[in-house]
């Protein structure tokens, strides 16, 4: 350990750090717009600036010695970093959604704390407008402050889609030319952008009129992730579990119905575990791939569509309960599947494009008995969304009583666990487990598959009521770097595992794009603690033992509606992607 002084106090660091990195885990205050923990230093917005010696450095990349002393506060400070905020931002407010509607935002925080107007400096007119990233996020050059923090994620995850063109004052945020690349909307880049230049499609004014039109009936239902991660918004501990608050923040916003996707994620695994099982006995298409991240499904449409066959058949968790509530809860409550409205709160930018995917359509009858076409998720806010709504209709989650769901909000702990990276593989196997042996696990966790590594391998022993045993080699991967780790290992070896969990983002859904900008991997890790808590205090603990779920699928399979659309309602179908589809 290094003793060193930051404005006169004394603070001990550790070989190798940077003095910024010291002051941040002190709880000291200096700015910064480039640096993140995860990212390599690039010293570019110059707002982390320190004095040493009378001499000014910026704090990212001064290293701790023995014995430095270093000031962050001063009148000559000041005015450099207000002086860099006006160069960096100007014109800033004028270009943010945010700060047009009056919504929280990182950038206008900064530049109120220093006094500055972003009307300096204008920034330079691009000929490059706002650029879409399918219907999931968009970029827009003229705010970007050349941080290049979406670019290094982008190219940390490997992708590369994102590139920075030109040098110095000509230079700007751009989307690469290469046609063999594209964005899998997988939304990092906007959890990494300080200033909204990259962000996610904003579906706060479509949610608004909703709530606002008296015929509609609104449901909302809040991913796994989201309970464990919405909390950093309102100053609460990393990995502070708010389901029940968020119950009753929804409500307040004036939801009809609370719901909750995990209930979704139990339907998923029960259809995908039965998919392995089949695929097991009847010599199927082997590895099996997980396809309930749409950011992996574009991957493997774009980049490897000779891979497709492996994808489950399965629909997403989302989706899954988004078609449960136009179908079989319609039926139930005698309401017209036109009149609801399915509200999606997810981690995630890319489950906005899944939701406007057209295949996901459901072709029904109405309550008159015409034919009519739904979609089973109308809107997806992200967690950063949803909490700047709840701070618009000024909701606290701080001061919220929690509340429980109403009744499709009943769930296994299986499924809150597919929020974090391995979850989805875990939950699979419990059921699967239960199909192929006829017995639960004795044990249900599989520690082997859980944890941050971007890449996990086990090798899983069920015991037959015969006497024999299945051995099933697994992976769970995340990001597409990973992955291509995984897919070149089965070109050498077709059969080098059975069944494969693949996510886009680092962790899983839990360090989704639409996660709040605090997140880096050490954040994450701490959210996964909480989804793990949440299986491991369920009474329920299987996807199997949901009667809810077992009510619905004997639905579909027994009413003479439900057999007509059981396939459409649980099954969907992939296809080789061009560039921006």
């Amino acid at each position: 350990m290094i003793k060193i002084k930051i404005d006169g106090q004394e603070y001990q660091a550790k070989e190798g750090e940077s003095v910024l990195q010291v002051a941040m885990r002190e709880g000291l205050d200096i700015p910064h717009l480039c640096y993140h923990e995860d990212l390599p230093i690039e010293a570019n917005c110059r707002l982390c600036l320190v004095k040493v010696n009378d001499r000014v450095e910026t704090s990212c990349n001064l290293k701790v010695r023995e014995g430095l002393e270093v000031f962050s506060q001063d009148q000559e400070i000041t005015e450099l970093r207000q002086e860099n905020l006006e160069l960096l931002l100007g014109d800033h407010e004028k270009n943010c959604p945010k700060c047009q509607e009056n919504l929280p935002c990182p950038a206008k925080k900064l530049m109120e704390k220093y006094g500055v107007s972003g009307n300096k400096y204008p920034r330079r007119q691009l000929e490059t407008k706002v650029e879409d990233l399918g219907t999931a996020a968009e970029f827009d050059p003229e705010m970007c402050v050349n941080c290049n923090r979406c670019v290094n994620t982008c190219s940390k995850i490997g992708i590369n889609y994102l590139e920075i063109e030109g040098k110095a004052a000509q230079s700007q945020l751009t989307a690469t030319a290469d046609q063999k690349i594209d964005c899998i909307y997988c939304g990092q880049c906007t959890v990494h952008c300080p200033v909204s230049a990259v962000r996610e499609k904003n579906h706060l004014k479509r949610v608004e009129e909703v709530l606002a039109d008296q015929d509609k009936i609104l449901i909302a239902q809040m991913a796994p992730s989201v309970r464990a991660s919405i909390g950093e918004e309102f100053g609460l501990p990393v990995g502070s579990d708010v389901t029940g608050q968020m119950y009753t923040a929804l409500r307040q916003l004036g939801f009809d119905y609370i719901f909750d996707v995990n209930f979704g994620a139990d339907i998923t695994t029960m259809i995908e575990a039965q998919e392995l099982v089949e695929r097991i006995k009847d010599d199927g298409v082997l590895p099996m791939f997980t396809s309930c991240c749409p950011a992996w499904v574009k991957f493997v449409e774009f980049y490897y569509p000779d891979l497709i066959p492996h994808l489950t058949t399965s629909r997403s968790p989302q989706i899954h309960s988004g078609g449960a509530y136009k179908t079989w809860w319609a039926s139930q409550q005698g309401i017209n599947p036109e009149k609801i409205v399915v509200v999606s709160i997810m981690p995630c930018t890319s489950k906005k494009y899944e939701a406007d995917l057209n295949k996901f359509d459901l072709s029904i009858s109405n309550s008159s008995g015409e034919s009519i076409t739904v979609k089973p998720v109308d809107m997806v806010l992200t967690t950063r969304e949803t909490a700047a709504l709840l701070k618009k209709q000024q909701i606290d989650l701080k001061q919220l009583e929690p509340s429980q769901a109403d009744s499709l909000g009943e769930h296994s702990g299986a499924a809150a666990i597919y929020g974090a990276s391995g979850g989805v593989m875990e939950s699979a196997l419990r059921t699967a487990a239960k199909m192929l042996t006829g017995q639960d696990l004795a044990r249900l966790e599989f520690d082997s598959v859980r944890g941050m590594n971007g890449l996990k391998k086990a090798l899983v022993r069920l015991d037959l009521p015969d006497g024999q045993e299945i051995k099933l080699k697994v992976a769970v991967v995340s990001t597409p770097k990973n992955a291509r780790i995984v897919i070149n290992e089965l070109k050498k070896d077709p059969r080098a595992y059975d069944y494969i969990e693949f996510m886009a983002c680092p962790g899983g859904c839990i360090g989704g794009g639409g996660q709040p900008l605090t997140s880096t991997e050490a954040i994450v890790a701490e959210r996964i603690k909480a989804l793990y808590q949440i299986d491991q205090n369920k009474k329920m603990r299987t996807a199997h033992a949901n009667p809810l779920v077992k009510e619905f699928l004997d639905y579909l399979e027994h009413d003479e509606l439900g057999q007509k659309i059981e396939k459409q309602v649980l099954h969907t179908s992939y296809e080789a992607k061009k560039r921006g589809q």
